[in-house]
């Protein structure tokens, strides 16, 4: 089954229950007709994840447009395996990053087995981090950017966790956290695209 471009089929069904919650409902009613939006492919999400850990979305979409360039307009496994780590570095990309790309762009397995569909989110996020370079992170991303998983609470994420405490300072610990989350199941990615869309001028993008 082809991964999902454009909005996810669940979204409306995650508005009509977000919009309506006391915390979060605000947001989502302020950034109306805004929302994810998936590519159909998944290694330029992969990249997109590695670029944008611990900078800037401006940032990362400045070196991410460099890589676009670098690869030829589109950053597919291909094109991205076929360059050397200095030409990464030259798009701004640190060494460690840029070693982790190649190295998953040029990984003779694929990023996603057989089946994938059928497997639930923790047992797809165990199958990526298996790659050096993915940690939970950048697989939550993975998981909520292109394969446009519905429930995917990200609480290793500084703006997740920044949004929530900002609903609900009272809201300090992981357990706290997950409680406040509890009422935006089962469509918790959504609620975490509108956490970040609070705090961002920008749309994130994966």
């Amino acid at each position: 089954m082809p991964m999902q471009v454009g909005r996810p089929d669940w979204w409306g069904e995650a508005i009509s229950l977000l919009s309506k919650d006391p915390l979060i409902g605000e947001i989502v009613r302020t950034f109306d007709g805004e929302g994810l939006s998936g590519r159909g492919e998944i290694f330029q999400t992969l990249v997109r994840s590695i670029v944008g850990q611990q900078i800037s979305v401006k940032a990362a979409d400045a070196v991410h447009g460099r890589l676009e360039e670098m690869s030829g307009g589109e950053v597919t496994r291909e094109a991205i395996g076929s360059l050397t780590v200095d030409e990464l570095l030259s798009c701004g990309l640190s060494r460690q990053k840029s070693q982790y790309i190649l190295g998953i762009a040029n990984d003779e397995n694929p990023l996603l087995p057989d089946g994938y569909e059928e497997l639930d989110d923790e047992s797809l996020i165990r199958h990526l981090v298996k790659f050096k370079g993915i940690g939970p992170w950048t697989a939550e991303m993975m998981l909520i950017f292109s394969l446009m998983r519905p429930d995917v609470l990200s609480l290793g994420d500084l703006g997740v966790v920044k949004g929530i405490r900002m609903l609900d300072p009272k809201a300090q610990s992981k357990s706290e956290m997950l409680a406040v989350a509890e009422a935006w199941r089962p469509y918790r990615s959504a609620a975490c695209w509108f956490l970040w869309r609070s705090l961002d001028p920008v749309p994130v993008e994966y």
